[in-house]
């Protein structure tokens, strides 16, 4: 079975930073994309921002099953209505990752309720990505841990709720720790958070942050179909009791 993924970048410093023009041709998303199509049993297209509906469209939702997303500086631009289009395929079963700076966007924090803040800086730090969860499909065929020479550096506290499984935490040069990937679970929906990714560093170039995007793909797939019974409220008459009651609410 072939899993359909989009890939949704901002694709605003591609445009603006002449530095991520060089390190991502094609977009970051672009570079996603070609990462995770290298797998046979993926098939990855790309949306972007600047697209009608921001390529998000309900027919296209509507045959995604993992959607991945990465944005950073224009959060806001993100228009509500998208947003609530992704969050009712999420609660219907599609799968979601979100990468890097999405700790902030309006769908990390319209999903988990919290404000996602962290504390951050930006030096060329060298992080060290470990795997505390050897035995999760996401960590498949990863070491004890892997490098990144150049990221910004995330710092706890993380205000995002206690997820499900943590399967990495970094430990960056200047001393700070981070719970860089996270598990949720939402309605019927996978979701996935995944620290490492900023823009001015060749972080999607890597084969060990392509072998995790590609296993978290496959992880947040959930082949059944729509379970569109999440947005239902259906009322039960006395009648229609699954064994005879009778109605003893008060009369007025």
């Amino acid at each position: 079975m072939t899993t359909n993924a989009v890939v949704w970048g901002e694709n605003v410093h591609e445009q603006n930073k002449p530095g991520v023009r060089e390190l991502y041709p094609d977009g970051m998303h672009g570079t996603i994309a070609a990462a995770l199509n290298a797998d046979p049993a993926i098939r990855a297209t790309t949306a972007t921002l600047q697209e009608p509906e921001h390529g998000l469209t309900e027919s296209r939702l509507a045959s995604t099953d993992v959607l991945i997303w990465w944005g950073h500086t224009a959060h806001n631009a993100v228009a509500d209505e998208i947003v609530e289009r992704v969050i009712k395929r999420v609660w219907e079963g599609m799968g979601l990752i979100l990468l890097h700076s999405a700790h902030f966007s309006k769908l990390f924090k319209r999903l988990m309720g919290t404000p996602g803040t962290l504390s951050y800086r930006e030096a060329a730090e060298r992080e060290r990505i470990w795997v505390v969860n050897p035995r999760h499909r996401i960590a498949e065929g990863l070491g004890e841990y892997f490098t990144l020479e150049h990221e910004e550096m995330y710092g706890e506290p993380f205000a995002a709720p206690e997820p499900l499984e943590t399967v990495f935490i970094s430990w960056f040069s200047g001393g700070e720790v981070f719970r860089s990937g996270l598990t949720w679970r939402r309605g019927a929906g996978n979701i996935f958070y995944f620290r490492p990714g900023h823009e001015t560093y060749p972080t999607y170039h890597d084969q060990m942050v392509h072998k995790v995007l590609r296993n978290a793909v496959k992880w947040a797939h959930t082949p059944q179909i729509a379970y569109s019974r999440v947005h239902q409220v259906p009322h039960v008459p006395v009648d229609m009791a699954l064994e005879p009651i009778v109605d003893r609410n008060p009369k007025f």
